[in-house]
């Protein structure tokens, strides 16, 4: 219940804290005061820190009175939870320097994550140094011109993924062995009156086949290019506005 609290205060044992222990409640009650709180000088805290008396509890009501403490002694919970919240504010207040410009650990990651996942959210697009390179690229890869040198610098990224990777380039190299072909079991459709012209026309057909196959999935594959850009709307990220 108290965790958060007392780690950000330092507390020796945040997880184990047991408010209804009573030595460890005075006891906690004392670190409070000395610690964080200090609300009373060090050499009137006698009574407060004299957790064997059996006056502790009027001592602790009093000292509960004199932070302006809004509940009873009984509410033992309640109490501490209150304790706390003006422990951490008196710690917020004696460290404000330290604490004011800190970022969160999460903030911190979910910005790194926003960066890394658009790399080029901050990138200078009217940069006549980013244009000359972006159209040096284009034109290495041959990739058509656009007005936008953001969309034509995501096509290079998109070619480069696919083509000009390690794998991309393992495989391309690898040699492509072919399967025996019987040449009896693919029709010609039509007879030349020559054995010899037809099996040079069945081979013919054959290879045609093959280049129409490498040609459609070079195809398939600018369709799914091209998609990939047109999918991914244009962000004006001065605007705040998503779309063209």
């Amino acid at each position: 219940m108290f965790r958060r609290k007392l780690s950000a205060l330092d507390y020796h044992n945040p997880a184990g804290f047991n408010c209804r222990d009573e030595t460890e409640f005075r006891n906690f009650i004392v670190w409070l005061e000395d610690q964080k709180i200090r609300h009373y000088k060090i050499e009137d805290r006698g009574n407060l820190r004299n957790i064997h008396s059996d006056d502790w509890p009027k001592s602790f009501e009093k000292y509960m009175k004199d932070v302006n403490c809004p509940f009873k002694i009984q509410e033992r919970q309640e109490t501490v939870d209150w304790l706390l919240g003006l422990a951490v504010r008196l710690e917020y207040g004696d460290n404000a320097a330290k604490y004011k410009d800190s970022t969160p650990d999460g903030a911190k990651n979910a910005e790194n994550a926003a960066k890394n996942a658009e790399p080029l959210i901050n990138l200078d697009v009217n940069n006549p140094d980013f244009k000359a390179g972006v159209m040096a690229l284009a034109n290495l890869l041959q990739i058509q011109r656009h007005d936008d040198y953001l969309v034509m610098l995501k096509a290079i990224r998109i070619l480069v993924q696919e083509r000009l990777t390690q794998d991309a380039i393992a495989k391309a190299s690898q040699s492509k062995e072919g399967l025996p072909v019987a040449l009896e079991k693919h029709i010609l459709g039509f007879d030349t009156g020559d054995a010899v012209i037809n099996e040079a026309a069945q081979i013919l057909r054959l290879l045609h086949i093959e280049e129409l196959r490498e040609l459609q999935t070079k195809i398939n594959e600018a369709i799914v290019a091209v998609q990939a850009i047109i999918a991914d709307p244009k962000t004006d990220h001065r605007l705040g506005k998503v779309g063209r």
